[in-house]
């Protein structure tokens, strides 16, 4: 971190300082930097000797720090070879007279002299006195007042000069002694604080004008970093006074925070030299001086513990580039492996013993950061990984070398995976290999004589995985992968003789290799060179010749594989072929070159396939293969004509896919069936090739001739014994080939029979027209008049839905059509009889009679228009509730009007919708005297009295008010009879 000095100029407004700011003195002219190496050698020179050597030291040293060097004058120069002893007292008389003469004369000009004067005063005064200080004895004794101003001037002149000396350049880095040196040279002078943080503060103040005059950036940089570094050495001498003492906020204008990164970077670079001191040893000394060194830096715990941390680290990483570095390199000694180890075992003693000085009881002493030591997170451990699991494979190869493995040898396993930062899966899967490494080994070397003499074989390898904690599933997988380089190593030639099947026998056996491994090991690799005999065979120019036979022959029984698996091998290889015959044949451009595609498959499975399975089976083929055959299949018809199909023999196309003895002669070769497309091809797929092979049956080859015309050739009978062996390829049972033969025959006749039936009508005509077609087609006669019934149904379906749609079909037209046996409700969608029931309701409710037949509504309709007996009350009484209203609304428009019959008709209505849904209480209704007059108007139609009570409820009408109108309209004085009389008049 970098400490900024961009803003470092006072505050306008900053409060007063607990001193007076120092104003530059003429008297601090510093001394030029000299070139980094010099300043260093003349800064550890002024450690070692202190300030008495450095004043009676050579003129060089001298005239760094404190200017040139005077020409001694006067009696000087008898002092100056004076003894030591007696020059030592003689330089003190000369000094005081000397500092006491320049206050009297004023010896400005010659500043230099001056302050060399009184530095070897200082010095001389300390170490002759024993105290280290200008005391008050020495300056009474020589007439020296330390309150002077002239004096101080003079030994801060003194102290900013040594203090700039001692300070490394900004380009290098504090030694560590810095602190201690300038503080006992400010005790020496005897200089108080408050004129020493000046002279530091002057110090800061000429670095801040060397950066502002600056224009390198390098040189900006420097004095950046000089200034953290006199941040941080005056911080430290003045201590916790620092803070009123040493006021960089205030006049220079850094923060908090750069101060603290001041601090903070100086003190772990004096930290990062102390920690050099220790190495894999860790001397308990050296960790206690450098814990002490720590706190002198002022450096926290955390950042001292963090770069303990990375210290260990480096040391490890040492450890770890040397080891890989062994193990890349192409000149390897004889003893690499050992010195590989050897780093590695270094690494893991570094580790435990950083482990064990972290639980030591003084470890408040130690450094910090003290503890297990882990790689993991680092920035480059994903590109190092590959090394670290190189290192942890060689180590863990030598723990194992000797085949056993237990809790000892596995904690310095685990204490390395967390050293590496390896994870969990990555250190097992290494383990893994090496131990399946090892187990190999042991497996090798006890192969030929302590397993092959074991009287328990599982029991000798149980014990190698047990203490070598092996996998035994592992072990298992390792027997397999053993077992088949063998085989592949023995059917290289291609068979197996009988000393190589022994030998696998004896690996079989001691390896405990179970017997379905084995099978399954035999089938992929003798099942490959099979099936390229197999394909060679297949695909010869030359046919299926007798060479090609002799060659299947052998592979089929020199690879000792078994029946079932030599099948396999054989059905995958021809199924294969089968479908890419399929697929060409769904590629093809119509329907005839489809079929001719299926022809070259079926002839194919005929020549070829048929009889390289009676090769491989060792079965006869040909002539001796078409008697077995000729004998055997008329007991499957037998066997297979059931009852189910019998109705269906009449079917021509069917018919002749079961040849007779004459056409079976007249074909050279039978095809085979026990390899089928049954289980490659879904039914639907396998139906439709089926299908068009049978349409190409029907209907012949169309050649093409002039003048834009076809003709179709007449096709004999043995394209349906081939159609009968494209369906045994295809794995069609007889049920599915002959639900084809049903569908193609019902397809031709709903063709013919829709164009007949164009207009929905049955006439006599036509009815014998599609007896002639059902006899060509040969389709059952039950099966012919459900599709004629299906085909008028439909015409006739749309013709009543149009009829409904106009209104033209009612309950009693469905009632009707029902008693002729039609289906309604395939007739008449559902949507169509619920508006048929809705119509019917509503006649019911306006037909003015005020009856309401529950059995009717509710049952009778619902049933003869298959409707669901709740969902047709729930209609009901959604009609019923909003006519109930509207009767009455309608009752009395017509009052208004002077319509009583029609009034009577609206009454009785509501009182059928009443009965569908009885109203729970009065209706309303804003003028009573309408009701009263409809209640009069009702009761003069005479109705019968339970629907007259019900209206009275209805209407709201009282029993006063109802004897009142009935006394009225017996004596005729009602006023609806009056207003007619007068209306009429």
């Amino acid at each position: 971190m970098e400490l900024s000095l961009a803003s470092a100029k006072p505050s306008p407004r900053a409060a007063p300082l607990l001193f007076a700011p120092l104003k530059p003195l003429p008297l601090l002219r510093f001394p030029p930097r000299r070139p980094p190496a010099s300043a260093a050698s003349a800064a550890r020179l002024r450690c070692r000797r202190g300030m008495r050597l450095l004043c009676c030291a050579g003129a060089a040293s001298g005239e760094e720090v404190f200017g040139p060097r005077r020409e001694l004058t006067g009696v000087q120069p008898l002092v100056d070879a004076l003894p030591p002893a007696a020059r030592t007292a003689a330089e003190l008389a000369v000094a005081a007279a000397a500092v006491a003469a320049g206050y009297g004369i004023g010896l400005r000009a010659g500043g230099g002299s001056r302050a060399v004067a009184v530095a070897g005063f200082v010095v001389v005064s300390g170490g002759g006195g024993g105290g280290g200080r200008l005391g008050w004895g020495t300056r009474r004794r020589y007439g020296v007042s330390t309150q002077d101003a002239a004096f101080k001037a003079e030994l801060s002149d003194l102290y900013a000069r040594f203090l700039y000396s001692v300070l490394p350049p900004g380009d290098e880095d504090l030694k560590g002694d810095e602190v201690q040196t300038i503080i006992k040279f400010k005790n020496a002078l005897g200089l108080d604080d408050v004129d020493a943080a000046n002279m530091h503060m002057e110090i800061g103040r000429r670095i801040y004008r060397e950066r502002l005059e600056t224009r390198d950036r390098d040189a900006d940089m420097e004095q950046r970093r000089a200034f953290q570094k006199l941040i941080y050495v005056s911080n430290l001498v003045f201590g916790d006074a620092s803070t009123f003492l040493l006021p960089w906020k205030r006049l220079f204008g850094v923060t908090d925070s750069q101060i603290d990164i001041a601090m903070r970077e100086n003190a772990k670079i004096l930290y990062a030299s102390q920690l050099k001191s220790i190495g894999r040893g860790l001397d308990i000394g050296t960790l206690i001086e450098v814990r002490r060194a720590q706190l002198a830096y002022k450096l926290s715990d955390e950042i001292a513990a963090e770069m303990f941390r990375e210290h260990a680290k480096k040391l490890v990483q040492e450890n770890i580039s040397s080891a890989v570095d062994i193990i890349k390199s192409r000149a390897k000694a004889a003893n690499s492996q050992t010195q590989v180890v050897e780093e590695v075992k270094s690494i893991l003693a570094f580790n435990s013993l950083l482990t064990t000085l972290s639980k030591h009881p003084d470890q408040d002493r130690f450094v910090r950061g003290l503890g297990p030591i882990s790689l993991g997170g680092e920035s480059d451990h994903d590109r190092r990984a590959d090394d670290l699991k190189l290192l942890y494979r060689a180590y863990a190869t030598e723990v194992l070398s000797d085949g056993r493995l237990d809790d000892e040898k596995l904690a310095p396993l685990n204490q390395l995976r967390n050293i590496f930062g390896l994870g969990k899966r990555e250190a097992e899967s290494i383990m893994s290999d090496v131990k399946a490494q090892v187990y190999r080994k042991r497996l090798a070397k006890s192969f030929n004589s302590e397993l092959a003499a074991a009287p328990s074989k599982a029991a000798f390898l149980q014990n190698i995985c047990e203490e070598l904690q092996f996998d035994p599933e592992l072990a298992s997988k390792m027997h397999e992968d053993i077992y088949r380089q063998k085989l592949q190593q023995f059917v290289a030639d291609g068979e197996l003789n009988k000393d190589e099947v022994e030998a696998l026998m004896a690996f079989q056996v001691r390896l405990c290799i179970p017997q379905e491994t084995v099978d399954a090991v035999h089938s992929e690799i003798c099942g490959r060179l099979f099936e390229k005999v197999v394909v060679e065979a297949i695909s010869s120019v030359d046919g299926y010749d007798t060479n090609r036979r002799q060659a299947v022959r052998k592979a089929a029984q020199g690879l000792n594989l078994k029946k079932e698996a030599v099948m396999t091998i054989f059905s995958k290889v021809v199924r294969k072929l089968f479908l890419n015959y399929i697929q060409r044949a769904k590629t093809a451009g119509n329907r005839i070159e489809t079929a001719k595609e299926l022809k070259k498959m079926i002839s194919f499975n005929t020549i070829v396939v048929s009889e390289l399975l009676a090769d491989i089976k060792g079965e006869p083929t040909t002539a001796e293969a078409q008697t077995s055959n000729a004998t055997s299949e008329p007991e499957i018809s037998e066997s297979e004509g059931d009852d189910d199909e019998y109705e269906w023999e009449q079917l021509e196309t069917l018919r002749k896919t079961r040849p007779d003895k004459e056409l079976k002669e007249k074909l050279a070769k039978s095809s085979q069936k026990e390899i089928t497309l049954k289980n490659d091809l879904p039914l639907r797929d396998r139906a439709e090739l089926y299908e068009t092979y049978l349409v190409f049956c029907v209907t012949g080859e169309t050649t093409n001739v002039s003048f834009g015309t076809a003709i179709s050739t007449k096709k004999d009978n043995s394209e349906y014994l081939m159609l009968k062996q494209l369906g045994d390829i295809l794995g069609l049972t007889r049920k599915e080939a002959q639900d084809v033969h049903i569908k193609m025959a019902e397809k031709a006749f709903v063709q013919q029979a829709e164009v007949i039936l164009a207009d929905g009508k049955l006439t006599e005509a036509k009815a014998d027209q599609l007896a002639k077609i059902q006899k060509q087609v040969g389709l059952p006669t039950e099966y012919a008049q459900k599709i004629i019934k299906n085909i008028t149904t439909t015409k006739l379906s749309s013709a009543i839905e149009a009829s409904i749609s106009r209104g033209q079909i009612g309950i009693q037209q469905v009632r009707g059509l029902k008693e002729a046996n039609f289906q309604l409700d395939s007739l008449i969608a559902e949507p169509l009889r619920e508006n048929i029931y809705r119509k019917s309701v509503e006649e019911i409710f306006s037909s003015g009679t005020g009856e309401f037949d529950e059995e009717e509504v509710y049952v009778k309709i619902p049933a003869d228009l298959i409707i669901n007996a709740e969902k047709a009350k729930s209609i009901v009484q959604d009609i019923a509730k909003v006519r109930l209203d509207n009767s009455l609304v309608q009752a009395v428009a017509l009052l208004r009007q002077k319509k009583k019959d029609e009034v009577v008709s609206s009454l009785n209505d509501l009182l059928a919708c009443d009965a569908a849904v009885p109203a729970s209480k009065h209706l309303s209704w804003p003028t009573p005297g309408e009701l009263d007059d409809l209640y009069g108007i009702y009761m003069k139609s005479i109705p019968k009295p339970e629907k007259l009570s019900r209206l009275e409820y209805l209407l709201g009408i009282s029993d006063e008010k109802a004897a009142q109108i009935r006394d009225a309209a017996s004596a005729g004085t009602l006023s609806v009879a009056t207003e007619e009389d007068e209306l009429v008049f």
